[in-house]
């Protein structure tokens, strides 16, 4: 039997994965104004901006977006905590929208794979 939440373009957990992906993102790409114009800020509003993407494909149904929304994230907490075992508080709240990201995709990927309807 297939579950009507499947049938939808996106279903919760996407959508609060996208709204978190967006959300971030937008974060990243505002601490510009925040913070002295480096290599590392250019960098972190690079990655902002391709968070802002995956969130927008998030919205829709393809796989993969919600790979990319699983491979980018974790490589990003593997890269913030290898960096600084000790990140600051920003990086910490980035850290964790990361793996809520991470695991609400995790779970609606598996749940799609597993549904013959999508």
């Amino acid at each position: 039997m297939v579950r009507a939440e499947h049938n939808t373009p996106a279903s919760f957990l996407r959508r609060v994965a996208a709204t978190l992906m967006c959300l971030s993102g937008i974060g990243q790409v505002a601490s510009l104004w925040l913070r002295q114009l480096t290599g590392m800020a250019m960098l972190d509003a690079m990655t902002g901006f391709l968070y802002i993407l995956i969130g927008i494909g998030l919205f829709g149904r393809s796989r993969l977006s919600l790979s990319l929304a699983i491979a980018i994230p974790s490589a990003a907490i593997v890269l913030i905590m290898y960096g600084d075992p000790q990140p600051a508080q920003a990086y910490r709240l980035h850290c964790a929208i990361d793996a809520m990201v991470l695991l609400l995709c995790t779970i609606e990927l598996w749940r799609v794979r597993h549904n013959s309807s999508v």
